[in-house]
């Protein structure tokens, strides 16, 4: 009876088995990976994503704890009520230097 002594080796499908079984491992280690990872914005309480920054259609995420608040730029210049409270300088080797307004003695 030669079928009973098939060799299980020369079986083509058996290597696609063994294959897919690899990609199934490389994927599971990938996923722990990534939740592991200390730079995942969604593992920390507080998080704020910004795209776009400095466009026109800016957005920026807010998470606080379960709370996620969203924000987009309509790409207009904001306005304010308020009275101009000092002077900031940049030195040469970067710091700021901030000289606070002197109050008018009226």
């Amino acid at each position: 009876m030669r079928f009973l002594e098939h060799d299980e080796a020369d079986d083509p499908i058996i290597s696609m088995v063994n294959l897919i079984d690899l990609f199934l491992v490389v994927i599971g280690i990938l996923l722990v990976v990534i939740v592991q990872n200390p730079l995942n914005p969604f593992s920390q309480d507080k998080v704020v994503v910004i795209e776009n920054p400095g466009e026109a259609d800016m957005r920026m995420l807010v998470k606080d704890g379960e709370e996620l608040k969203r924000y987009e730029s309509n790409g207009s210049i904001g306005e304010g009520q308020g009275t101009k409270a000092g002077v900031t300088y940049r030195l040469a080797d970067g710091r700021m230097i901030y000289v606070p307004e002197q109050e008018r003695a009226e």
